[in-house]
């Protein structure tokens, strides 16, 4: 070997080993959790990827490194909970260092030039290739989100100052949200019979009037644990940006979308509308004189 490597560089070799053998137990792990053959297959495949570079990095460092257990467990729950592409993408995200390193080893090693190849490409591609039903129907969860965000922080806004009492804000919100939520899943139920596979129709309506249901509950919460109005609105408002920054985060991992302009812009609709809903809220207030 007539480059030289030098101490630091060695450190940084032995972190991307102990990456290298700790990712092929979390693919290993996936791929025995996994009922689908087909993604079992795929990951099977990168996990010996892995442990194929482990084994021509130990040719520079002389040693066997030991998996890091609680990385293992955490992104097998990870993928087990969010789905694997998921977690498998959010893993990879945190190996940029090591391809940046095995790039730079690669314009003198041959062996480098070879991991990097199969880390920039051949990985990739395999992950492409896995199907998973929570992507598939990822618009789905995206209609029902964003409706019920938008429709139900500007009914909250407006019924706060309209009403000012929480219980009667809840109450209202509920049968909204719940009657929009059917209304939703029905709409999506037919558009989808028409443009697709009926059978994927049903899963399509379940998927966005589940997450329209799971937005409401959690958008409502407050005014059904306190008694401030004003409290309430300010805690509905900081979980519908919550949401949508997990959401977010979840869509920008999985299926590789930006994040901040996608965040920004949701935030930013779902704010306008709460704010404009408020001032027409306090306006129909003060005009019909209704006092509750």
């Amino acid at each position: 070997m007539s480059y030289k490597i030098d101490a630091d560089t060695m450190k940084s070799l032995q972190k991307a080993q102990k990456n290298e053998i700790t990712e092929y137990h979390i693919y290993s792990k996936l791929s025995s959790f996994i009922k689908n053959k087909q993604n079992s297959n795929i990951l099977q495949q990168i996990a010996q990827d892995e442990l194929r570079h482990h084994n021509r990095l130990k040719k520079f460092t002389g040693t066997d490194m030991k998996p890091n257990i609680l990385k293992v467990y955490f992104y097998t729950f990870i993928s087990v909970i969010f789905g694997i592409t998921f977690g498998i993408k959010l893993m990879e995200k945190g190996e940029s260092s090591s391809e940046k390193l095995y790039g730079e080893l690669g314009n003198n090693i041959e062996e480098f030039k070879i991991i990097s190849n199969e880390e920039n490409k051949h990985e990739k591609e395999l992950i492409e290739i896995i199907e998973e039903e929570k992507l598939q129907f990822v618009g789905s969860m995206v209609l029902g989100l964003n409706d019920a965000l938008v429709e139900l922080t500007g009914t909250l806004a407006g019924l706060t100052f309209a009403l000012k009492n929480t219980r009667l804000i809840a109450l209202s919100g509920l049968i909204t949200g719940i009657a929009a939520s059917l209304s939703m899943a029905a709409s999506e139920y037919l558009s989808t019979r028409t443009e697709k596979d009926s059978s994927l129709a049903l899963k399509s309506s379940l998927y966005t009037g589940g997450t329209y249901v799971f937005t409401v509950a959690c958008l409502v919460l407050p005014y059904l644990l306190f008694s401030n109005y004003v409290l309430c609105l300010v805690i509905t408002i900081i979980a519908a940006i919550l949401i949508i920054l997990i959401f977010n985060f979840y869509i920008s991992v999985a299926k590789d979308l930006p994040f901040r302009q996608r965040f920004f812009e949701m935030s930013g609709i779902s704010l306008g509308v709460a704010g404009i809903s408020f001032i027409i809220g306090y306006l129909v207030r003060l005009f019909l004189g209704v006092d509750v």
